[in-house]
């Protein structure tokens, strides 16, 4: 494929003017052992990228159009498909590079690194295809799904401290007693030049207009490689940092012109969770990133789910965070008609996370919004707080989620999700609600609501007298909670009411009702033309233990 980089022609030398205006002079080839210099220019990383050697492992990845992201944001988004590695990860790229560089004796005697999960599989991987051996410390938060991927490629694992540094740290413990050579994930002139052919790739497959590349940043090993290449070829194209707004070290050690190291960072993302970036990253990303970003995990989680829309693939937070910058900066910007390419540099998913990702993707899309509503506790007011819903200019919406637990004889608190139909909505609905005498608390932003909250409205109540506890499986569909309402009897009083949305052709939802004894043979008759499938638990030892006076 790059063939035409190392013809019988003069290779080029860049010689830097400022950190973003090259000029390019015809030179000799460099000589086998090239003179040692304090720190390296982009003429250096320009040679070292495009002599890396990276393909006995790597592929050239896709450089897709998302299609359907593009058109909702009135932008072309180009997606760089590292996923699609045989690691599911960018890392092997700048990992082989190293290793293919070691002595036979280095080799010999083994190697060790430190990772989060995607380095140390390009580690394990480039090893097994160089015949050495490979020990790998490994924070113990790490995935299950990147540990015995490692494992499963032939790596030693070992698991040590809550993050990054606390495994680099070990590891160079280690290096010493085991003579072993040392892999660093990102603060390496090789594995820099290794990540840096993504770059290459991206600007040769794309010859066209490119505005921005957008850069996920852990240690800064992708975006110095990244940065380097497309300064030197393309200084007009930008190169946009990207990082998660609770593991920003790069960001906040560029501001304050020296690395800083945070106390702690946030796990979500687990890939990028670096309390200390590097030296030559810091150095190279301080001279030739344009711009920092940060973003949250609702932003991330629901790039992951744009990605999936148009892909069909699942990436990891960090491979979904050059997406959610994307979104971010079109949305601060407010461009048009302009190419920006995202590295989606990791899809080494936990399975059981995706329960997480799915359910705070609606609220970072700002597709579903949370609310705290109160209710008359008197006859009739539960139905016509579900026609107000159904009533709301716009168009009526869906109802997410519904939680209520009878506590007070004067007013009921509900906790109330609702589709939405774009960013801004939230609050324009709270106060339709409070026009129509129903108190709200917008919580789409609130995350004690959205953690927590949401999931213990309930417990005893005293006022639940002759309650009745059923669980139903209503269909999906307009209309469905509405029969329910209109078929029960005015004396009857919903005393609790638990509705979640989870994707299905069906809802389950628990139901408390106040029926008197007397009304027994009514109530059987009510079951039997709703016709939704139940389950009775007024009996069940839970409800009793939990939500029984």
């Amino acid at each position: 494929m790059w063939g035409p980089y190392f013809g019988a022609g003069p290779m080029l030398t860049i010689i830097m003017r400022t950190s973003t205006e090259f000029t390019m002079t015809p030179s000799k080839a460099p000589s086998k052992s090239p003179r040692k210099t304090k720190a390296l220019q982009p003429a250096d990383y320009l040679i070292k990228i495009l002599n890396a050697r990276v393909y006995d492992v790597a592929q050239e990845s896709a450089l897709e159009t998302a299609k359907l992201l593009s058109k909702r944001l009135h932008n072309t988004v180009l997606l760089k498909r590292e996923d699609q590695q045989a690691v599911r990860s960018f890392k092997l790229r700048g990992a082989y590079n190293k290793m293919a560089h070691l002595s036979p004796a280095q080799l010999k005697q083994g190697v060790i690194c430190a990772s989060a999960g995607n380095h140390a599989q390009g580690v394990a991987l480039s090893a097994s295809r160089l015949g050495a051996r490979a020990v790998i410390v490994m924070p113990t938060t790490t995935p299950q799904v990147k540990v015995d991927a490692v494992r499963g490629f032939g790596g030693e694992v070992v698991l040590f401290g809550d993050s990054y540094t606390d495994a680099y740290n070990h590891a160079l413990t280690l290096e010493k007693k085991q003579g072993l050579t040392f892999v660093h994930p990102f603060d390496d002139p090789d594995v820099i030049a290794g990540q840096g052919t993504i770059a290459m790739e991206i600007l040769s497959q794309h010859a066209g207009p490119l505005d921005a590349v957008f850069v996920a940043i852990g240690g800064g090993g992708l975006v110095s490689g990244v940065a380097n290449y497309i300064k030197a070829v393309r200084p007009e194209v930008k190169v946009i940092g990207v990082q998660m707004n609770d593991s920003d070290a790069m960001m906040q050690s560029v501001s304050a012109g020296k690395r800083l190291t945070l106390s702690d960072v946030g796990l979500f993302s687990d890939g990028t969770a670096v309390k200390l970036v590097g030296e030559e990253t810091f150095r190279i990303a301080r001279g030739l990133v344009d711009e920092f970003m940060t973003v949250d995990t609702d932003a991330v989680c629901a790039a992951i789910k744009d990605v999936f829309v148009d892909t069909r693939s699942i990436v990891e937070p960090s491979g979904a965070l050059a997406v959610a910058a994307i979104k971010q900066y079109v949305a601060t910007h407010k461009t048009k008609g302009q190419t920006y390419a995202a590295i989606l540099c990791g899809a080494n998913m936990n399975f059981d996370r995706l329960r997480f990702v799915a359910e705070r993707a609606e609220v970072g899309e700002e597709r579903e919004a949370l609310f705290a509503v109160t209710i008359p506790e008197e006859r009739g007011s539960f139905k016509r707080f579900c026609e107000l819903i159904g009533a709301l200019p716009g168009g009526p919406r869906n109802v997410t989620e519904f939680n209520y637990r009878m506590s007070d004889s004067a007013q009921a608190h509900v906790f109330v999700g609702l589709t939405t139909q774009g960013k801004g909505e939230s609050e324009k609905i709270a106060k339709n609600f409070g026009k129509h005498r129903f108190p709200t608390l917008d919580l789409t932003h609130d995350e004690l609501a959205k953690e927590h909250i949401r999931h213990m409205v309930g417990g005893h109540s005293a006022l639940a007298k002759d309650e009745r506890i059923l669980r139903f499986v209503f269909p999906e569909r307009p209309g469905a909670l509405m029969k329910f309402l209109s078929l029960m009897r005015p004396g009857w009083n919903i005393s609790l009411f638990h509705y979640r949305n989870q994707g299905a052709d069906y809802g389950r939802i628990l139901v408390g009702l106040q029926v008197p004894k007397a009304d027994n043979k009514a109530f059987a008759q009510f079951l039997e033309a709703l016709d939704y499938p139940y389950v009775e638990e007024t009996q069940n030892p839970v409800y009793r233990l939990f939500l029984q006076q």
